[in-house]
């Protein structure tokens, strides 16, 4: 789709000449087509990335760790315009954005992140985010394998890799706590 920054030229026939596309005009065809693995890695990963949001929003009054509290907010930069773009997209093609419904770290668990404080809540959130991680990265890696959409693989791929390397940081972290 064109947009209102720089100008999009549309060749003309050969011979003919091209024109300034307009903004919004969409432009073709993507070359890939959006497949069900598509729309399953972004209807599953929006809620995914809202609730490590909601847990990283309990880290900052509860945790005793600078460190533990910059990851927070790393997690929060990476994952609201994650959240934001999967969104849009699943508009384009034509689908309701989901609600919040990720059930990899349990109410239970959630509610015990809740009340720990200090050291306890350092090393229970850093448990729990490692497994929620640990299951986007198995959730992009479906994607990467079935899915078609260049942006949708895209996303997949920087999950893959943005949450794999905070993984390892986060298991570091665990030991030194």
């Amino acid at each position: 789709m064109a947009e209102s920054g720089a100008p999009v030229i549309i060749p003309g026939d050969p011979g003919g000449s091209g024109r300034t596309a307009r903004p919004g005009e969409r432009l073709g065809e993507s070359e890939a087509r959006v497949t069900a693995a598509d729309v399953t890695f972004a209807e599953g990963m929006i809620p995914h990335h809202r609730q490590a949001l909601e847990m990283a929003a309990l880290v900052p009054p509860r945790s005793s760790s600078q460190e533990v509290k910059t990851l927070a907010e790393r997690i929060t930069a990476a994952q609201r315009p994650e959240i934001a773009a999967m969104t849009s997209w699943l508009r384009s093609v034509g689908r309701t954005p989901p609600g919040h419904d990720d059930h990899t770290v349990t109410q239970e668990q959630m509610n015990q992140l809740r009340t720990a404080r200090g050291g306890a809540f350092d090393k229970l959130f850093l448990t729990l985010m490692i497994a929620h991680h640990e299951a986007a990265v198995e959730m992009a890696g479906v994607e990467l394998r079935n899915g078609t959409d260049r942006i949708m693989r895209a996303t997949a791929a920087d999950v893959t890799s943005g949450q794999g390397i905070e993984i390892a940081r986060m298991r570091k972290m665990l030991e030194r706590l």
